[in-house]
C-alpha cells in the first residue's frame, strides 16, 4: 500500500515523502481501515516538526483523523467490516490505517465523506472548549484567528448559545463571511489596538474569556482584554512564540490562563460526557447547522501541493487528502 512517511523532522513540505509499505494487520482491539479522506489540520503540521504534544517515532506516518471503511478487524473488537467510521490514529494520510476500536465513531449516511473525515479534532475541541469557557448567554467570548476552520466552529456554536464573540484577524477578506456565520464583531490586529477595541465594544468590561491559537503578541495583547476573573485558554501557537502574560494583571484582575489538548480532555471526563459530545457534534454536522467547508482535495502523491495549499493565507475551507 501507499502511504505519506517521515524519517526525519522538519518542514511537511520538505520531509513528507509517499512510499510503498507493507499492508498492516490489526492487533487486539484494532480495527484495519481503509482511508477515504483525511484533513490536513495545524496539529499534524506541529506532528511533523516535533512541536506537538504527541513526538513522532521515527519513521512515522502522518495525519491524526479521517474517514474510512473498517476491512479487517483484531482480536476482541466487536465491529463489523464494511462500516463507514470517522476514526483517530497516526498515519491517516495512507491508503489503509490501523485504529484502536475506542477511537471508531460510526458515521450515519447522511454525513458526507468530505464533513465525516473532519469529526473529531476540530468539533470536538470546539465543542469542549466553548463549554469549559464558561461564558454564559448574552456574554463575551473572543477568538483569535477568527478565520481558521477551528474558529468558524466556535463563532456558530457560540452563535447558536446566544454568546456574543469578538474575532480576530490580520486581513478584513473574510470579515463577511464571519458575520455572517454569527461573529459579533471582528478586529484586525494589524490596523487596530485589540485592547481598545475591545474596551469600547465592551463597554468597559472586557471579555469573559479568550480561545488562542496564535500566541506571541496577539496573545500578549488578547490578555489584556479580559475582564474580571476572565480565562484565556491556550490551545495552539501558531506563530510559535510565547505571549508575555502581565503579571500585575493576573494579580489585580483575578485572571487565569490555562492550557487546552483535546487527547487530555477526554481523558479527564467520564465515558458519558464524550457520548454526549458526540451526539451532539453528530447531530449539528448531519443537520448542516454547522458547517465544515473544504477548499480542495489531493491525492496522496500530491501532499508537497496540498501542504503548500494548506499554508496559503485566505483559505476558505479544510484541505483534504484522497487516497
Amino acid at each position: 500500500m501507499k502511504s505519506i512517511i517521515f524519517d526525519q523532522i522538519g518542514k511537511p513540505a520538505n520531509i513528507l515523502k509517499l512510499i510503498e509499505v507493507t499492508l498492516p494487520e490489526p492487533g487486539p482491539n484494532e480495527v484495519r481501515i481503509k482511508v477515504i479522506a483525511a484533513p490536513i489540520n495545524p496539529s499534524d503540521i506541529m506532528f511533523v516538526q516535533n512541536l506537538y504534544g504527541i513526538r513522532p517515532q521515527l519513521p512515522s506516518g502522518a495525519g491524526f483523523e479521517g474517514v474510512g471503511i473498517i476491512d479487517a478487524l483484531g482480536e476482541g473488537v466487536q465491529m463489523e467490516t464494511g462500516m463507514r467510521v470517522s476514526f483517530t490514529s497516526v498515519g491517516t494520510w495512507s491508503e489503509y490505517a490501523i485504529a484502536h476500536q475506542r477511537s471508531l465513531i460510526p458515521v450515519p449516511d447522511a454525513m458526507s465523506d468530505e464533513v465525516a473525515a473532519q469529526l473529531f479534532v476540530n468539533p470536538f475541541t470546539a465543542y469542549a472548549m466553548v463549554q469549559d469557557s464558561g461564558v454564559p448567554e448574552g456574554g463575551w467570548l473572543m477568538i483569535t484567528a477568527a478565520g481558521s476552520a477551528f474558529g468558524k466552529l466556535v463563532i456558530q456554536l457560540c452563535a447558536m448559545r446566544g454568546i456574543k464573540t469578538i474575532g480576530t484577524v490580520r486581513r478584513d477578506d473574510l470579515n463577511d463571511e464571519l458575520k455572517a456565520l454569527g461573529l459579533t464583531q471582528v478586529i484586525n490586529t494589524e490596523t487596530e489596538n485589540m485592547a481598545a477595541r475591545v474596551k469600547q465594544i465592551t463597554e468597559g468590561n472586557g471579555v469573559t474569556c479568550v480561545l488562542d491559537s496564535v500566541g506571541g503578541h496577539t496573545a500578549t495583547e488578547a490578555f489584556k482584554c479580559m475582564a474580571r476573573g476572565g480565562t484565556m485558554l491556550i490551545y495552539g501557537l501558531m506563530s510559535l512564540q510565547d505571549p508575555i502574560m502581565n503579571a500585575g494583571l493576573i494579580i489585580f484582575r483575578e485572571l487565569t490562563v490555562k492550557g487546552f489538548w483535546l487527547t487530555d480532555w477526554m481523558r479527564r471526563v467520564d465515558r458519558q460526557t464524550r457520548q454526549e459530545v458526540a451526539q451532539n457534534v453528530i447531530s449539528l454536522l448531519t443537520s448542516g447547522k454547522i458547517q465544515l467547508p473544504v477548499e480542495a482535495s489531493y491525492s496522496l502523491d500530491q501532499i508537497v501541493e496540498a501542504i503548500e495549499h494548506t499554508e496559503r493565507p485566505g483559505r476558505r475551507g479544510k484541505i483534504l487528502m484522497k487516497p
